[in-house]
């Protein structure tokens, strides 16, 4: 039988510039009254690490381009976030006109770059990490050697899921342990071989976390996954390691290259022409 998986949830202080990250976790763990053992994995908010590395730009303060301008005219947005978007992304795929634009960035697709205006300063906006897998490399080799312990460490974000209400949790970077468990090859219940099937472990535990950690005014950036069945390693990732290519993606692919003539439905799931909004 597999180990219960227990989540803790721990509070840091409230930050709105640059600060000593590996002394809040410290802290952090000291005031939940916890002590890392070996195999845990610790999620830190992607959002709490672009804090303190100093991830924060003032909105009067960008100059936006003409593009970004054109941009934000038709998609109902501010022209500094559609230029800190364009400035963020590897890759703009279009936008809504509630103000986002969908990028891809490390990887991942998400709105407006991962850029996020909630719980900063108003006219103030956070941007991603620089480099996530970096960052939570930085957290796992100053734990490992202050503490003396082998434990995993993700950075966490919110996640939109394509066609559903609400966000969930997602890995931006990991280290210290397998972000993917691979499964092809190996036989399921029925003895039929499994063909595709990889797990987001990193991904999985993110969402786990994202629940105790919240996401208006809880001031709970960290938690502790114990139980988790994770396989070490000392091993540094890159999102090469946790992305797909583009080709291979059912979303993208589907909805870019190979997006059929009737094109997208114009209607959400279950709803008929007569409905209307509740």
């Amino acid at each position: 039988m597999p180990e219960t998986l227990t989540v803790y949830p721990i509070q840091a202080p409230v930050r709105d510039g640059p600060f000593d990250l590996i002394e809040t976790i410290l802290d952090g763990l000291a005031g939940a009254e916890l002590q890392l053992q070996d195999g845990d994995v610790l999620a830190v908010s992607s959002k709490y690490a672009a804090i303190a590395a100093g991830r924060i730009y003032k909105l009067d303060d960008i100059e936006a381009s003409p593009r970004a301008r054109q941009l934000a005219k038709r998609f109902n947005m501010s022209a500094a976030v559609a230029q800190l978007a364009l400035d963020e992304a590897d890759h703009v795929f279009g936008g809504i006109g509630l103000g986002f634009l969908l990028t891809a960035r490390g990887g991942i697709i998400s709105p407006n770059a991962g850029l996020d205006r909630s719980n900063i300063p108003s006219g103030q906006v956070v941007l991603l990490p620089e480099d996530p897998f970096k960052s939570a490399e930085a957290v796992f080799a100053a734990l490992r050697q202050r503490l003396g312990r082998h434990i995993g460490v993700i950075l966490t974000d919110s996640w939109l899921l394509p066609g559903r209400y609400g966000t969930g949790g997602i890995a931006l970077g990991v280290a210290g342990f397998k972000p993917v468990k691979d499964e092809r090859g190996k036989d399921d219940l029925f003895g039929n071989p499994m063909t595709v099937t990889q797990v987001g472990v990193a991904d999985s535990l993110a969402a786990c976390a994202q629940v105790v950690m919240g996401e208006r005014d809880q001031a709970t950036p960290l938690a502790l996954l114990r139980g988790a069945d994770v396989e070490l390693t000392l091993q540094p990732y890159t999102a090469a390691d946790m992305s797909i290519p583009w080709q291979n993606c059912i979303y993208v692919e589907s909805l870019t290259l190979g997006l059929l003539a009737d094109g997208a439905p114009q209607r959400r799931a279950g709803e008929t022409e007569g409905d209307t909004e509740r």
